[in-house]
């Protein structure tokens, strides 16, 4: 007899799947930046959170093996710092999902091993490095090794950037902007989204009142072509809403630059509780046009990511 939780879970499923199939064919969203396993969230839960936001295609991230060492704060962080499955999980899951989910390749950035096992799956398929989510410097010859990478694989690599935290040094990011110009590089987090003020205090991570254009970050897009945005998370919501006039001319500014990403851990995909569906809310809300709210939620990253 089936239990109570099988019934429930693919009760969640068939739900998904209609869901999905009833998303309009000409409004598709792309959401660059997902976890499984996110908070021990299952995967059904994840199939209707997305289904149930209207997202298209999904990349799932996953985290780098779990290890006890310093880049993971002692194994605090492994993870992603919550407890996401790893490159296998990703990939198994895409592949098993494959009209609707797409899979990043990740492994810790420090591990002298690193290059090679994100090789091995960016062979079989993956889109994308990262999350890169680790405590080293953004500049660490480590680093330099994955942007080399995945300027060898023409795939983005994306990273938190969180200040005392994970990649540190984002100040110093230009330089690794312009030594490694093939190479496409997604900024996500509470430094990359708090920098968008010209007069950030980097000790705040989300930051609220008024915005003063032309922050480190706002820099970085317009004088870099390599350099593009990941809208998710509680950060990047924080940026769109807390200063409406300044979102709409940040959004004119950067156009092509700017991506959708939910990085929601919500088991619904609506509601107050789910922060992705409410970043996209805030998108079309505050996109000064169609045009652009189209290129944020779908158009950019369908030509980053070279998707049909």
């Amino acid at each position: 007899m089936p239990t109570r939780r099988t019934f429930l879970s693919a009760g969640l499923a068939t739900i998904a799947s209609r869901t999905l199939a009833q998303t309009p064919a000409a409004e598709p969203i792309i959401d660059i930046h997902q976890h499984m396993n996110y908070h021990k969230r299952e995967d059904e839960h994840l199939l209707a959170h997305q289904a149930a936001m209207g997202i298209t295609t999904t990349i799932i991230l996953p985290a780098g093996t779990y290890l006890d060492r310093p880049s993971t704060h002692n194994g605090k962080s492994n993870g992603l710092a919550a407890q996401c499955a790893t490159t296998e999980a990703a990939r198994d899951f895409a592949k098993a999902h494959a009209d609707a989910y797409l899979w990043a390749a990740n492994e810790v950035t420090d591990l002298d091993t690193a290059p090679a096992e994100i090789e091995k799956w960016l062979k079989q398929g993956a889109c994308m490095i990262g999350e890169q989510k680790f405590m080293v410097q953004c500049d660490s010859p480590e680093s330099q090794k994955l942007y080399a990478l995945a300027a060898a694989y023409n795939v983005p690599i994306l990273l938190h950037f969180q200040h005392l935290t994970y990649n540190l040094g984002y100040e110093r990011l230009h330089t690794m902007l312009e030594k490694f110009p093939k190479t496409n590089f997604i900024g996500h987090a509470q430094a990359f989204w708090g920098n968008i003020d010209k007069l950030h205090d980097q000790k705040v991570n989300y930051p609220k009142g008024k915005i003063t254009p032309g922050g480190i970050t706002d820099r970085y897009l317009a004088d870099y072509p390599n350099m593009f945005a990941d809208m998710s998370a509680g950060s990047g919501l924080v940026a769109l809403t807390r200063d409406e006039e300044h979102t709409t001319q940040f959004f004119d500014r950067h156009q092509d630059k700017i991506l959708y990403g939910s990085d929601c851990a919500d088991h619904l995909g609506r509601g107050p509780g789910c922060q992705g569906a409410a970043t996209i809310a805030a998108i079309r809300k505050l996109a000064s046009s169609k045009a652009v709210e189209r290129k944020i939620l779908f158009e950019n990253s369908r030509k980053l990511f070279r998707l049909a």
